[in-house]
């Protein structure tokens, strides 16, 4: 898998939102592969590999905060305390405009917060902005 292929998991409830991201990536001609978890517990057990394999490496999370179960804050202080997963890439992409869901996700050494009310056109300059991320990121 070459650094262009990466895996993207994305932690929504949302199903809208979870089409809008999907119809983005085919807007894009992004076949990169497109996973989704409705809920934090289940991006966990996703990337840890409890019900099925674990995601392939290289991957990146798209993050909401405010899911069902297990927020999305809690999702990365999980994530940041794995031996395994503590280097995962995560965006957050959220509706919450708080100051402290956004320093509580960037001491949690999130790669970019992200409004939902900011992505705009559908989700299309966010699959824009990750296509970059990813063609220019090294990823190990």
């Amino acid at each position: 898998m070459s650094s262009r292929e990466v895996t993207v998991v994305v932690a929504e409830d949302n199903l809208v939102d979870q089409e809008a991201i999907r119809r983005a990536f085919n807007k894009h001609r992004i076949a990169n592969n497109l996973l989704f978890a409705n809920h934090g517990e289940e991006v966990l057990a996703m990337l840890r590999g409890l019900s099925t394999a674990p995601v392939p490496r290289p991957y990146l999370v798209l993050l909401d905060l405010n899911m069902p179960r297990m927020g999305g804050i809690e999702v990365l202080h999980e994530l940041r305390a794995d031996p395994v997963l503590k280097d995962s890439i995560v965006f957050v992409l959220t509706t919450s405009n708080r100051d402290q869901d956004k320093v509580e996700s960037y001491r949690m050494n999130v790669a970019g917060y992200i409004l939902k009310s900011d992505v705009g056109a559908g989700f299309l300059n966010l699959v824009s902005m990750l296509d970059h991320y990813w063609r220019v990121v090294e990823f190990p």
